[in-house]
């Protein structure tokens, strides 16, 4: 579940509202507008929906994992 976190954030770990990924799932989700979320919109939202972002996280990893565990192996040469 970290490791999503890890890379969603990615190029914004220290200023995780600033990320244009995760400011517009909070638009599509919440409904306001990607440009005015500032630093405490973001908490606000984080904080308010915070089971449902653990809920998100926690499927997005079940993903990575059976998408990664039906990789093909590579062809030996």
């Amino acid at each position: 579940m970290l490791r999503v976190a890890w890379r969603l954030t990615r190029g914004y770990r220290l200023r995780p509202w600033r990320s244009p990924y995760l400011r517009w799932r909070i638009e599509t989700y919440w409904g306001l507008h990607a440009d005015r979320i500032a630093f405490t919109d973001f908490w606000r939202f984080a904080w308010t929906q915070r089971k449902e972002l653990l809920r998100y996280l926690k499927w997005a990893d079940r993903m990575n994992r059976s998408r990664a565990g039906h990789a093909r192996p590579l062809p030996s040469l």
